[in-house]
Order: C-alpha cells, then sequence, then structure tokens
C-alpha cells in the first residue's frame, strides 16, 4: 500500500506536462505491473497463512482431543481407585466390628452351655444369641468348620495336639476351644483347636 501511495505522490508531484507524458505512460504502466505483482504476491502469501493457520489449528484440535481423552482416562481411573478404596474402607470397617463382637458371641455362647435352673432366663439368653447370630449372618459372618474337619493351617491355629484315635484320624480337629470367623472370604479370627496326631 505505502509503494503505491508513494507512486502516485511521484505522479503528481511531476506534474502532467505534455513533454512528461510519455515518461508517465510508461511509469504509469511499470506501477500497475508493480501493483499487480504485489497483488499476486500477497495472495500468495495470504493462502500460505491461512495454510498455516489451518495447520495449526489441526495440531491444537488434535492436541486438545488428546488432552480430553487423557483427563477421560485419568477420571475413570480415579473413579474406579475410589470405589475400590471405598469397598476396602467398609470391609475394614466391619471386619474390626465383628473381630470387636466374636467376644460377646462366645460369653453368650458360654452362658447359654451354663446350668441354669430358671428355665425363662436361659430361653432370653437363647434368643439373644439367636439374634447377634443372625445380625453376623446379614453381614456375612461365618463360622469356619472344625470339628472333625481336616486341619488347615490358613484357618486353624493348632494349641494342642492329641492321639488319633477311630473318631479322629490323623490330621483331624478333635477339640474346638475358641470358634474362628470369616467375613464373606476374608480371615476375622481363626480356630483354636487341638489336633489329632
Amino acid at each position: 500500500m505505502k509503494s503505491k501511495l508513494e507512486n502516485l505522490r511521484n505522479y503528481f508531484r511531476k506534474g502532467m506536462s505534455p513533454t512528461n507524458n510519455k515518461n508517465e505512460n510508461q511509469e504509469t504502466q511499470e506501477m500497475q505491473e508493480q501493483e499487480v505483482s504485489e497483488n499476486t504476491e500477497t495472495e500468495h502469501l495470504d493462502n500460505a497463512a491461512d495454510e498455516l493457520d489451518a495447520i495449526e489449528t489441526s495440531d491444537e484440535l488434535e492436541a486438545e482431543k488428546d488432552r480430553y481423552f487423557r483427563l477421560l482416562a485419568d477420571y475413570e481411573n480415579f473413579r474406579r481407585r475410589t470405589e475400590k478404596e471405598k469397598l476396602a474402607i467398609y470391609g475394614d470397617a466391619t471386619a474390626k466390628c465383628v473381630e470387636q463382637l466374636l467376644p460377646v458371641v462366645d460369653n453368650f455362647e458360654r452362658a447359654v452351655d451354663a446350668p441354669c435352673q430358671d428355665e425363662e432366663y436361659h430361653k432370653g439368653m437363647v434368643m439373644i444369641l439367636d439374634q447377634f447370630r443372625g445380625f453376623l449372618e446379614k453381614l456375612g459372618v461365618s463360622e469356619i468348620p472344625a470339628l472333625g474337619a481336616a486341619f488347615d493351617p490358613n484357618v486353624h491355629q493348632a494349641i494342642k495336639k492329641e492321639d488319633a484315635s477311630e473318631e479322629f484320624p490323623e490330621n483331624t480337629v478333635c477339640e474346638v476351644f475358641q470358634k474362628g470367623y470369616m467375613l464373606q472370604d476374608r480371615l476375622i479370627r481363626p480356630a483354636m483347636v487341638a489336633v489329632a496326631g
């Protein structure tokens, strides 16, 4: 644009005399040719700039898509991890609670097994014990089979060894001192047992 204005100024400065008419025509023609070449160059530059903008926009779009998918994957991983953590925390809390209740259940079982002269009192103790067992069952707590079962060091804790007999062959639990409990597939307390050997 500046060169066009300068050319026009020069044209008017020189004046429009008849002697300069031939030179002026030649200069005008040169100016027009120069304008055409400048316009062509400008168009090429504009097209190149548009292509670069399109490439940059495409690259930016790809980068933003990549960033979005990574963020989405991070969120999904976070959601899964927190869900697992919640379940683990719930399981830990339930296990702790059950572990604290087991001595109470043991004491109720001992009280029910003890001789009692008052039948109504005994009946009430049995009802309370049944209520505790129902509560534990709803939580998913189960008693570990022990008496007469094969000794399993994963769930049985041997504290005594007895002689083997016909009723209790070798490596069999022959006496239970304290019941063991599982919370679904998790060991809460191993059974304390005597093993025939």
